[in-house]
C-alpha cells in the first residue's frame, strides 16, 4: 500500500472512534515506512500542555499497523501482541509525528519500531516497539 488517500480511508473505516478522535493523518506510506501525525489539542494535553502517554502510545501503535500495511502492500488486519512505549521527553508543541518501520516480518509475526517527535521542534519524545500477529 503506497497510496496515502487509500491508507487514510482505511484508517477512517477500520479504527475505533477514540483513535479517530486524535485526528490522525497519514503523511507518508510505502514499503519501508508509515508516517502519521496528530495535532496537539486540549483533549490530549494534561497539565502544562504535555501530551498524555496514552495518546502517544495510540499514535505509535496505529503508525506501526500502517507500517505493516505498507510492508505487505495492502491493508491487512493485524493484532498487536506486544507494545512497549518509552517516553523520552515531554511532548509539547503543535503536533506529534510518528515514523514507523517494519524491522522483520515472518509468515505470522511482524516486528516494528516507531519514533515520535514533537513539531515544530523536531524533538524526540517517545520510541516504541511492537509485535503484531498476522491472521
Amino acid at each position: 500500500m503506497s497510496d496515502i488517500d487509500t491508507a487514510q480511508h482505511q484508517l477512517e473505516e477500520n479504527f475505533a472512534p477514540w483513535v479517530q478522535a486524535l485526528s490522525p493523518r497519514i503523511t507518508e506510506i510505502d514499503a519501508d515506512k508509515a508516517v502519521l501525525e496528530i495535532p496537539i489539542t486540549a483533549e490530549i494535553a494534561r497539565v502544562g500542555g504535555i501530551v498524555c502517554g496514552q495518546a502517544l502510545a495510540t499514535l505509535a501503535d496505529t503508525s506501526m499497523v500502517f507500517a505493516c500495511a505498507g510492508h505487505l502492500g495492502q491493508f491487512t488486519p493485524v493484532a498487536t501482541t506486544n507494545l512497549e512505549t518509552r517516553f523520552l521527553a515531554a511532548a509539547t508543541g503543535d503536533a506529534i509525528r510518528c515514523t514507523a518501520r517494519v524491522i522483520k516480518a515472518g509468515r505470522a509475526m511482524i516486528f516494528a519500531e516507531a519514533t515520535l517527535i514533537s513539531l515544530p521542534a523536531h524533538k524526540p519524545v517517545a520510541a516504541a516497539s511492537a509485535t503484531f500477529f498476522k491472521p
